[in-house]
């Protein structure tokens, strides 16, 4: 009995604060620095800087790679080690592009003021 009345209790105050959580996510206190940014916007503005890293990443890749193959002066092990580098690096840049694509799907999607 005593854990069915624990339990109403919980749901209860569960039921009075979910109008107050809900709402103060409308809502900003005058006087802070917080930002008025949606959680949307904000994981946007995440992934945009995790894929601009992951680009610069692949493009740093490719430069290597091409070093790599550029000074193996005629040993096939460097020769194949640079061209497995230079596909790993294409790949890499191609994925960053679609995560890019996708991202902005999705914002689209997300997006109520626009059409998709």
């Amino acid at each position: 009995m005593n854990i069915i009345k624990k339990t109403a209790y919980g749901f209860a105050a569960y039921i009075m604060v979910m109008p107050f959580a809900a709402g103060a996510q409308f809502t900003t206190p005058s006087g802070t620095n917080l930002p008025n940014g949606t959680v949307v916007g904000i994981l946007t503005g995440a992934m945009n800087w995790l894929l601009i890293i992951v680009g610069i990443l692949g493009v740093i890749g490719f430069v290597i790679a091409g070093i790599i193959y550029l000074t193996a002066a005629g040993d096939q092990e460097q020769i194949d080690k640079g061209k497995k580098a230079m596909v790993y690096a294409i790949v890499g840049v191609i994925v960053a592009l679609a995560g890019v694509v996708i991202i902005q799907a999705v914002k689209a999607m997300l997006n109520t003021e626009g059409n998709f």
